[in-house]
């Protein structure tokens, strides 16, 4: 019989302990519960740690990353300035003439990154729709180095099969890289499913509170994680300790902020769906969305971003936007406090028209993050603004 008292033999410890625990080291003589920021640009050489310039390291660093690799069901992770830093490094390691096979409903700064940097280095991007069965056998024609896709995605809230790209794109050669940022660690751990690398920008649910930059590239592979503290050494792209040390902080509360997050989202979507004229509600976890199948069989819940199309002209959605009181106008997602976007004059501003209506971002499409605020209010909010354009 094994004793239940040795640690080899004990049950694995639940994501809000490692969230709360996997972070807390250099603490030194001092006992310290909460690990300091090292404000510091430089170490002297040979210290213990290993560090000697914070380009290249940092505690703070160090520890963010032990705590989001635990997290991710990973054995790496790699921190960024940014979301945007950690898709650098990734597309920095591809050659001239590389190919990337990605979801057509891509991040808009990831489209403008493709379209306006790596293109003139000679690395190329084909779109699919990956909730279309046959655009898995299309992946090989193209002969990837990588496919790239998110799940769900920004804004329509597609949701991919992740086990089943990551097959089709395997038996072609190519690795897979998930953008998680929309599902968050919590409820979606891409490297489990088959991909080869998790994308975060920590920015929005890992740290949620809306007051730090950062992003992370999560792998079981040493290779990826050679290249990744490469890019974040040889690029810049690193963060800063203190932007670390406020997502470290941030994360330990990441699992009850998404319990909730997820139960006000599905009640403003059924709001939405049930008691607006809005033309199409999406959300994971509504029985409506086309993917709610594979949204309840790879998540473990719906996440807090819901998007509506009410069906107005731009004019109108805009007064809307601008009229809520609980939903200030703003970009990002994923704070405790929620926000409204209007997609296609903000977050894809940079996508040709043409292409945003082709994969679905019309005028009309509101982005709702909802947060942990009161739903009633939310919902209050939402109806009395609708109200008073109905007046108007």
């Amino acid at each position: 019989m094994s004793d239940a008292s040795d640690p080899a033999h004990s049950p694995p410890e639940g994501f809000e302990t490692r969230a709360i625990h996997a972070g807390r080291d250099f603490v030194g003589e001092t006992g310290a519960i909460t690990p300091p920021v090292w404000l510091t640009s430089t170490f002297e050489y040979g210290n213990p740690g290993g560090f000697d310039y914070t380009r290249s390291g940092n505690p703070n660093f160090r520890l963010l990353e032990r705590a989001l690799a635990s997290l991710e069901s990973a054995a790496h992770a790699t921190v960024f300035a940014s979301g945007v830093s950690a898709i650098t490094a990734i597309v920095s390691t591809l050659k001239s003439g590389d190919v990337v096979v990605a979801e057509e409903n891509i991040y808009g700064c990831t489209y403008r990154l493709f379209a306006q940097v790596f293109a003139k280095f000679g690395v190329s991007i084909v779109y699919l729709d990956f909730t279309d069965p046959a655009s898995l056998e299309k992946i090989a024609e193209h002969r990837p180095a990588l496919v790239w896709i998110e799940s769900p995605t920004n804004p329509n809230l597609k949701v991919i099969d992740i086990a089943a790209v990551s097959r089709a794109a395997h038996e072609a050669g190519a690795e897979v890289i998930v953008d998680n940022t929309f599902a968050s660690s919590f409820l979606q751990r891409p490297l489990e499913l088959g991909a080869d690398l998790s994308l975060l920008s920590t920015t929005k649910y890992t740290n949620g509170h809306s007051d730090a930059l950062g992003g992370a590239v999560c792998s079981n592979d040493p290779a990826w994680r050679e290249k990744m503290i490469f890019a974040q050494k040889a690029l810049g792209l690193q963060p800063s300790p203190m932007d670390c040390w406020l997502t470290l902080r941030g994360l330990k509360t990441e699992a009850i902020r998404m319990e909730r997050h997820c139960a006000n989202a599905l009640r403003f979507a059924e709001f939405l769906e049930r008691e607006t004229e809005a033309a199409e509600v999406r959300y994971p976890f509504l029985p409506s969305h086309p993917q709610h199948e594979i949204a309840t069989r790879q998540m473990n819940g719906g996440s807090g971003i819901v998007t509506a199309d009410f069906g107005l002209d731009l004019e109108q959605t805009l007064r809307f936007v601008e009229s809520l009181r609980y939903f200030p106008k703003a970009e990002s997602l994923g704070g405790i406090e929620s926000l409204c976007c209007h997609p296609a004059s903000m977050t894809h501003a940079s996508v040709p028209r043409e292409q945003r209506e082709k994969v679905g971002i019309s005028d009309s499409l509101v982005r709702f993050s909802v947060g942990i605020e009161s739903v009633d209010d939310l919902i209050r909010d939402v109806r009395d603004a609708l109200a008073r354009l109905a007046r108007s």
